[in-house]
């Protein structure tokens, strides 16, 4: 299910929308780095592009930590 999360960027709150899934996720990450799931999303944030979808760069973020630990797509 998709849920609207709201995460303090930078000092400014913003919102946005993922599925449960990939907030567990960016939990185990953030755990994993041992930072928040502020710091994490922010640093996300910092590195899209202006056009890109924040809830977007999220998912793929995850995607792309959860190739590099040996998980496979297929």
């Amino acid at each position: 299910m998709i849920r609207k999360r709201s995460v303090a960027i930078n000092g400014h709150r913003t919102s946005i929308s993922i599925e449960d899934r990939f907030w567990e996720m960016l939990g185990v990450i953030a755990t994993n780095r041992q930072v928040s799931v502020a710091q994490l999303v922010a640093e996300i944030d910092a590195a899209r592009a202006a056009s890109d979808n924040l809830s977007s760069a999220l998912r793929l973020h995850i995607l792309e930590w959860a190739l590099a630990q040996g998980h496979r797509c297929d």
